[in-house]
């Protein structure tokens, strides 16, 4: 505890100069030699001698203007400009101000009307961006475009982020049709029917909490060119491959003023998971209750071939349909009630393979694996959305239910220096699950109450068929018959209830709070046809976690200042029933965990920000069976009956300065991370000689800790229609581990470092590029430092030759190796596209993988082994595709 106040006190005199070092405030009001106030008259400060903006403002309906700057020059410029008015240029002192100004008449004679509009405007903590400024020719929807602006990341699946922070909210017209699943819209929607993308920095969602409770994250708005918009993009494509291929991506949509709506239909066998679109990818504001991705408990799993770090559409062998629709409406003539539905459902089948050779350091043994994997989805997914977000007062409530009947199957092969064995296996898992959240905020006189229910069922039933019984080796002497089949049920109740109550002093805001999460689990699992000690590999497990809380909440918005203060006092209350082995265990612990984010703006472009927090986490009933599950055929694992409930404490720091000028088009963070954590209970892992696992944990305090550094410099530079960046990653870790009865201490310090450059200056071409760089040391249980490295870039060049005909060539390169060896793994695409300019439509032919390459290389490494995998790849195809706008 010690060390980590140490390094909170030094952080925190670390920010401290950039918090006030030089830091100055000019105000006051613009009028004219009349007396009339101007309106939207710009006010910059500069110093002298030098042609640079160092901060701005603009005045108010009332003249009013304020300015914040940071300079250590004795004197700065101040510049006024105003549409008819004379440009006023005026010395002062620097030092902290209100300071007056009145600017002479002066009409404004306009020969010839040049409209040009700024790419990048901040207003606020709002920065709009104009597209056309960084699309290029071969950019067709928004996420083409969205991954070229300074300061913004696009994911595969759509998901977005902004300064390496994923967003709070994906609004279109200000409506948040989609509920945090956008990435259908950004992937589909045409981006010739956006005006603009608006970056909402520390963005509330909430209305009524707008200006009194701050968020530390960004919203993204996506103003279109018309207020109603019938819109969206198709793709129907066929081609030759092993098998034949399929693709065909059918997304219309609609957005009004009182309604919007977007019906999607993908389908493909060419390695693209549409499905991940889905995907609930920004979750808003704690006060809108709670969301979740409905995932299932998967305690069983077959062998799972390996994956590698490649685009998918290398390596996924899929057959996916995937059907979806959303729909916002406002019901009533009060237009501040919203109700959303969204449906969606998949369908996919996926095929895996893979060759692995494992070294085991501590048994000194090499495990080979061959695994080939049938991986089917089935999921059903409906969700009804009923809001009011209005200044005046908050109400929502998501009724969500989800379906699952997985299928998921293995042929695999295990040999060592003295076995080798090969099986098959199969995991049903059939999962239901019903949520219900409940978001209410009431204004009470100059108070407002805040009332939240959230209630979740799931049930689980899993089991795991392993054929023949020899497969799972760490288990065949104790089973009669000629397969395993562990079977293992869970049901899961949880109902998370609270209320709050706000009020406002000035520019405080204090929230005192009280509630109960409650959960409960009942999990059952037993190994069928056992000769012996059946209770061993059988649970019947009741665990009840029921956690009152009381908390206050403080936050602080001023000017420069944002101040977020979470400090709540947990009563933690476990209690585990086994009566196979007539065992209780319980624990009732009182915990502090407060959380502290803080914010400071300054010099207009420069945003300082500082968080950290106290925090424990419990074993859940994963962590306290006594019975023996066989998870997957070769790991086998319990919890000793008379161990404690894990117990965890987790403690942070962390800081970041970012910078964001729109004026010079410029991008900056840089931060750093600390993370301790210290458990009661240790991992202890058994490596055996024919590659399987068994687990037990036993009780040792012990304790992790990592330090992280992170920055990023972009520059747009829209005088060549380019946009770079550079960023830098390093993480060093310790942590405890205990393999085959050795304990020591695992140590990890890897790096990377990422470069990204796109280029549509030139008329006849365009060009994305992407490099990262990932080198790392670990020393652990082999007897000396083990490191590796890897190289990984891509190329997206586009030639244009002749008016609407374009040339694409694209360039994936993965490299990984190790002391002794390096892996080359190339891959190349080419293709072609007329577009029918009238009708705008694209015929696109690509060949991929031009090399035909077959298997993936890939080298990696833990703290116990280092594996070398090959993995099954996509081979040559060839597909034709035409590509449409609906509208």
């Amino acid at each position: 505890m010690r060390d980590f106040f140490k390094k909170i006190i030094t952080f925190s005199v670390l920010l401290l100069p950039l918090f006030f070092y030089s830091q100055k405030t000019l105000s006051g009001i613009v009028k004219d030699t009349d007396g009339s106030l101007i309106i939207s008259a710009s006010v910059t400060v500069e110093e002298p001698g030098k042609d640079v903006v160092i901060a701005y403002g603009i005045t108010n309906a009332k003249g009013e203007y304020k300015v914040i700057f940071t300079s250590t020059e004795p004197s700065i410029d101040v510049k006024i400009k105003a549409f008819n008015h004379k440009t006023l240029v005026t010395k002062i002192n620097n030092d902290n101000q209100t300071y007056n100004f009145t600017i002479e008449t002066e009409a404004t004679e306009i020969q010839e009307v040049k409209l040009k509009t700024k790419i990048i405007t901040k207003r606020g903590d709002t920065i709009s961006y104009d597209l056309k400024a960084f699309e290029n020719k071969a950019d067709r929807t928004l996420a083409d475009v969205l991954k070229k602006i300074p300061g913004i990341e696009v994911n595969t699946d759509g998901s977005v982020l902004y300064q390496g922070t994923a967003i709070n909210k994906f609004y279109v017209n200000g409506k948040d049709l989609m509920e945090g699943g956008y990435g259908t819209v950004n992937n589909s929607l045409p981006k010739d029917a956006v005006q603009k993308v608006e970056v909402m920095e520390n963005h509330q969602p909430v209305k009524i909490l707008q200006n009194k409770v701050p968020s530390e994250q960004a919203a993204i708005n996506v103003k279109l060119k018309s207020k109603i918009t019938m819109t969206g993009r198709g793709e129907v494509g066929s081609g030759f491959g092993d098998p034949w291929l399929w693709n065909v991506k059918l997304t219309p949509m609609f957005f009004g003023q009182k309604n919007q709506w977007v019906v999607n239909y993908k389908t493909n066998n060419t390695g693209e998971s549409v499905e991940k679109e889905g995907n609930i990818l920004a979750f808003g504001s704690s006060w809108e209750g709670r969301r979740i991705n409905t995932t299932q408990n998967n305690w069983l799993n077959v062998d799972a071939a390996s994956i590698p770090n490649l685009p998918e559409k290398r390596y996924l062998m899929n057959n996916v349909h995937y059907l979806s629709a959303n729909l916002l409406t406002n019901p009533f003539k009060n237009k501040e009630w919203e109700l959303k539905a969204n449906v969606n459902y998949t369908n996919n089948i996926i095929t895996r393979e893979s060759y692995s050779d494992t070294h085991y350091f501590q048994i000194d043994n090499h495990i080979i694996s061959n695994i080939l994997n049938h991986l089917s989805t089935d999921k059903a997914k409906g969700e009804i959305v009923f809001t009011k977000n209005a200044e005046k007062g908050f109400f929502k409530n998501t009724t969500t239910f989800t379906q699952f009947w997985n299928v998921d199957k293995a042929v695999a092969y295990r040999s060592s220096s003295n076995t080798s064995i090969q099986g098959n296996e199969t995991v049903e898992s059939p999962t239901t699950s019903f949520q219900n959240s409940l978001s209410a905020i009431i204004p009470w006189k100059q108070k407002l109450v805040n009332v939240k229910s959230y209630i979740n069922y799931q049930k689980d039933n899993q089991t795991l068929d392993i054929t023949p019984k020899d497969y799972a080796s760490v288990i065949s002497n104790n089973i009669t018959s000629y397969n395993v089949l562990q079977a293992l049920k869970m049901n899961t109740f949880q109902a998370v209830h609270s209320v709050n109550i706000s009020f406002t002093q000035k520019a405080w805001t204090f929230t005192p709070e009280i509630g109960l999460d409650h959960l409960t689990t009942q999990m059952t699992s037993n190994i069928s046809t056992l000769k012996e000690n059946p209770n061993d590999y059988t649970n019947n497990i009741k665990y009840i976690n029921s956690r009152p809380y009381a908390s206050l909440d403080i936050n602080y918005k001023m000017n420069a200042w944002m101040l977020y203060l979470r400090a709540p006092v947990n009563f933690n209350s476990i209690t585990s029933e086994d009566p196979i082995r007539n065992v209780i265990r319980s624990l009732s612990k009182t915990t502090f965990e407060p959380n502290l984010f803080a914010q400071y703006s300054f010099a207009s472009f420069w945003k300082a920000s500082m968080s950290g927090g106290i925090n424990y986490t419990f074993g859940d009933i994963s962590d306290i069976y006594a019975g023996y599950i066989l998870s997957n055929p070769i790991y086998l694992s319990k919890t000793n009956s008379d161990n404690p409930v894990k117990e965890i404490k987790n403690k942070n720091i962390g800081g970041k300065i970012e910078y964001r000028n729109p004026l010079n088009n410029i991008f900056f963070n840089l931060g750093y991370r600390y993370s301790h954590s210290t458990k009661n209970l240790i991992a202890s892992i058994q490596n055996q000689q024919d590659g399987s696992v068994i687990t037990e944990y036993d009780i040792l305090k012990n304790r992790n800790y990592s330090n992280n550094y992170f920055g990023e410099f972009g520059k747009y530079f829209p005088k060549f229609k380019t946009n770079s960046s550079i960023s830098y990653n390093k993480i060093e870790s310790v942590g405890l581990q205990k393999i085959n009865d050795d304990l020591k201490d695992v140590t990890t310090n890897s790096q990377n470092i990422g470069f990204k450059f796109n280029n549509a200056y030139f008329s006849l071409l365009s060009l994305d590029y992407t490099l990262t760089y990932v080198w790392a040391k670990q020393k652990g249980f082999s007897s000396k430092e083990i490191s590796n490295k890897g190289f990984n870039h891509n190329l997206n060049l586009f030639i244009y030759p002749i008016k609407n005909h374009t040339i694409g060539f694209n360039w994936d390169q993965i490299n990984s190796s190790d002391i002794n060896s390096t892996y080359r793994n190339a891959f190349y695409d080419i293709s072609y596209q007329y577009t029918w300019a009238k009708k705008k439509i694209d015929f696109e032919l690509k060949w991929l993988n031009v090399g035909n390459r077959k298997v993936f290389e890939m080298y990696s490494l833990d703290a116990a082994s280092e594996l070398y995998s090959k993995i099954q790849l996509r081979p040559r195809q060839v597909i034709l595709t035409v590509k449409f706008n609906f509208k």
